[in-house]
């Protein structure tokens, strides 16, 4: 393999919306503002969950579902497609909220959410789910999955693209590390890693359980091309990706896009919340939720 210097491999830490369209803004923004509001319709059904890591990563799970990832909405198995992988299982209910956006789960499914013998568990699994390609649980697993599977379809002479969705509570993990190694060793070009960075994790903030800063440079160390964004910045996400599959290729670098979001995003009210990780909404509360939600969204649309 050709010996790569950290300087060639350095990529802008920072990127911005400067010349992505606005159409094309407004249509993943559209496309996010629908996300959140089925999560939040789904939250309603268990009145608790993990509703504000959903609210928060809903731009980059639109940005991936309506614009990056090439698949077909009644064949989720189709051999061609590109693969999503939700490292971090309990985000499932923004995942499903995406998979319904994107026509792969019916929207009315989506009010069985965690009820007994529903296709959409609290956390997500990949033998219930259609467009849910593996399982989550224990943090720290999704990279090395993906890892492999990208060296697979290389291996097949798949031109599949390969998206694995993370958590900046798993950079706690050795094993993201180990994968993350692995992955440029063997070049693989058809990975891209995107890290929701909301500074909280289960046991309190994350740069008191374990800081993990400054990560960009820890990735680009590790080989990878790196770009760090505004989370919920929808032109400064698309500007990313595009730069990301720019530069795809069955043998390259791997990408990893580094978004800072905020839990919560979109709905006031959960915004500021202290026990943000798992959120007890009261009753009297979800429909001030969507209202604020939807105010916040034809504010910025009508701007």
């Amino acid at each position: 393999m050709p010996t790569e210097t950290l300087q060639d491999q350095a990529a802008p830490h920072q990127v911005t919306s400067a010349d992505v369209p606005q159409d094309r803004i407004a249509k993943i923004s559209a496309a996010a503002y629908r996300i959140r509001h089925h999560a939040l319709n789904m939250g309603e059904v268990q009145g608790q969950g993990y509703v504000g890591q959903a609210l928060g990563a809903g731009d980059m799970l639109a940005t991936v579902y309506a614009d990056q990832l090439r698949f077909r909405a009644g064949d989720p198995h189709w051999d061609a497609r590109d693969r999503f992988l939700l490292s971090t299982g309990h985000y499932a209910i923004g995942h499903y909220a995406a998979l319904a956006e994107a026509g792969i789960v019916p929207v009315e499914e989506l009010e069985t959410y965690g009820s007994d013998d529903s296709r959409l568990p609290m956390s997500g699994m990949s033998t219930y789910t259609p467009g849910m390609e593996i399982s989550g649980g224990s943090l720290g697993h999704g990279l090395t999955i993906a890892v492999g599977m990208a060296l697979g379809l290389r291996y097949q002479g798949s031109n599949a693209r390969i998206f694995n969705f993370l958590s900046d509570g798993e950079l706690d993990e050795g094993s993201t590390w180990e994968a993350a190694m692995g992955a440029h060793h063997h070049q693989l070009g058809n990975l891209t890693a995107m890290v929701d960075i909301n500074a909280l994790q289960a046991d309190g903030k994350t740069d008191t359980v374990l800081r993990t800063e400054p990560v960009t440079e820890k990735w680009e160390s590790f080989g990878w091309y790196t770009q760090r964004v505004d989370g919920n910045d929808v032109g400064a996400l698309l500007a990313a990706f595009d730069n990301a599959a720019a530069q795809a290729a069955a043998v390259g670098r791997p990408s990893v896009i580094l978004c800072d979001t905020k839990v919560g995003r979109g709905v006031p009210l959960l915004e500021n919340r202290e026990k943000a990780h798992f959120m007890r909404i009261e009753e009297n509360e979800w429909q001030t939720c969507r209202e604020q939600l939807t105010a916040g969204y034809e504010g910025k649309a009508s701007a």
